[in-house]
């Protein structure tokens, strides 16, 4: 048998395999095609403070490769959230993981602090935003700021904390270090790439919003090689993401250096994939004589 089970931060996941925020809602939807305990976690759609209805319509761009997509994190809140799903989560047989954003530093505090009570076992904090406070810039963008928030989050946050990196940077390997200087217990990454569609016919962007985050597996060459940059910067868990649809994918993260592997953009197109990922990761270790998937993180020979 081959043993599919990794360590994250001191939280066990029964395979490498988590959905990706803003992919998979809140796991009702996709419970109704597969069981959903197969999954080694499932990470939750973005948490902020306050309900947002999100960007306007168009924001979802088909590109080649992949989709734009500039959603906005609508989200019920966080309040909605622990009154109507984390009654839900306590059934689920799996390690859910609470994405949270927000505006300003008081705003991450704030959710952050709300969830310390909920069943979910681990935070991922969304530093892809806008910090209002500071001009709008995007608190993942400069290590300084990636350090700050991280710091500020882990003081009040009595769950694993997992700071999910933004590839729209200098240096990866920079702010991963600024992540875990923060004190973050492992980082994700990649989030999406900024990026924009065009329809030359009417000389406007497809999005309402005009630019968007790029996903898909357009994006995979370029999250590996972020993933195998961040490996060699820290020495706290990585979990890999961008553009992984299948076994093969995720072995490949592995390799580069990521304990675990989010699985997004296909779960868009392909609402069985979590369960096809699965099968497929097994049916290649066990062909491979490989007897545990954790003996294979980081092996790449450079």
């Amino acid at each position: 048998m081959v043993n599919l089970k990794v360590n994250i931060a001191g939280v066990e996941f029964k395979t490498p395999i988590i959905t990706a925020s803003g992919t998979f809602g809140f796991g009702r939807e996709y419970a109704k095609f597969y069981d959903l305990s197969i999954l080694g976690g499932i990470c939750t759609k973005g948490l902020t403070l306050r309900p947002r209805q999100g960007n306007e319509s168009p924001r979802i761009a088909e590109a080649t490769s992949g989709i734009i997509n500039s959603v906005g994190l609508q989200n019920p809140g966080v309040d909605e959230f622990l009154r109507v799903e984390n009654p839900y989560i306590k059934t689920l047989d799996t390690v859910v993981i609470a994405n949270i954003a927000g505006d300003t530093v008081e705003d991450y505090i704030a959710v952050t602090e709300k969830i310390n009570e909920s069943d979910v076992k681990m935070v991922e904090l969304n530093i892809s935003c806008p910090n209002v406070k500071q001009g709008g810039m995007v608190f993942g963008v400069l290590p300084t700021s990636v350090e700050h928030i991280t710091a500020a989050v882990k003081k009040r946050c009595v769950k694993p904390l997992i700071v999910k990196l933004s590839p729209n940077v200098a240096s990866i390997a920079d702010n991963a270090r600024a992540a875990e200087n923060g004190g973050a217990d492992a980082i994700s990454l990649i989030n999406t790439l900024s990026a924009m569609e065009i329809n030359w016919r009417t000389r406007r962007c497809v999005l309402a919003n005009g630019r968007g985050g790029l996903s898909g597996p357009a994006i995979k060459p370029i999250a590996l090689r972020m993933v195998r940059e961040a490996y060699r910067a820290v020495k706290i868990p990585i979990i890999g993401m961008g553009g992984a649809t299948s076994g093969e994918d995720v072995l490949e993260f592995m390799v580069a250096g990521a304990v675990a592997v989010q699985i997004g953009t296909i779960n868009l197109y392909d609402p069985n994939a979590g369960k096809r990922v699965t099968n497929e990761l097994t049916k290649m270790l066990e062909n491979s004589n490989i007897k545990g998937v954790a003996e294979l993180v980081g092996t790449l020979i450079d």
